[in-house]
């Protein structure tokens, strides 16, 4: 068949998909190296060839979340990383990892990983790994704004509002 390409036996992908989905691996990849750095959805668009409004609806039906969203919970599990491995202070990772305010941080970090920045690294130094770090690792990553895998004696926190439309970096608060 002319213009499309077999993924699996009883489906049928058109060249026009793969290329789009491949445009938009070239955002997200964009997004998983320049985290630390502020981004918007407008510069996200032109890597990934596509209008604006199209990038934003084609991300979140490719990738199940937002293009906002997932930069966040990226900042996130770097900052996971650094304050379980790093000396750094909260407010130094906040840095690192392109927030621009501690509180946003702070509440988003909480919203995602359901402990506040502080207790998360307490939890973290307290905690023996007996699994290999992949495995540790994989199970880490935050899920994104959904339950959050702590302990029962925390409660969950609500989800922040949803993302504004323009800079990426202007999120809720």
């Amino acid at each position: 068949m002319v213009g499309f390409t077999v993924r699996r036996e009883d489906e049928l992908v058109s060249t026009a998909s793969e290329d789009a989905r491949r445009r938009l691996l070239r955002a997200r990849d964009l997004m998983d190296r320049g985290y630390a750095r502020p981004l918007d959805v407008d510069e996200l668009a032109r890597v990934a060839v596509m209008a604006r409004s199209h990038f934003i609806r084609e991300f979140k039906r490719v990738f199940a979340e937002t293009p906002y969203r997932y930069l966040q919970r990226r900042r996130v599990e770097r900052a996971m990383f650094l304050l379980r491995h790093g000396t750094d202070t909260v407010t130094e990772v906040c840095g690192k990892v392109g927030f621009t305010s501690l509180g946003t941080f702070s509440r988003t970090f909480t919203a995602i990983v359901g402990l506040a920045p502080t207790a998360y690294r307490e939890a973290a130094t307290e905690t023996v790994q007996t699994a290999p770090t992949s495995f540790a690792m994989r199970w880490s990553r935050p899920a994104g704004y959904s339950r959050p895998r702590v302990p029962d004696n925390h409660k969950p926190h609500e989800e922040p509002p949803g993302a504004p439309s323009g800079h990426l970096d202007q999120g809720p608060g």
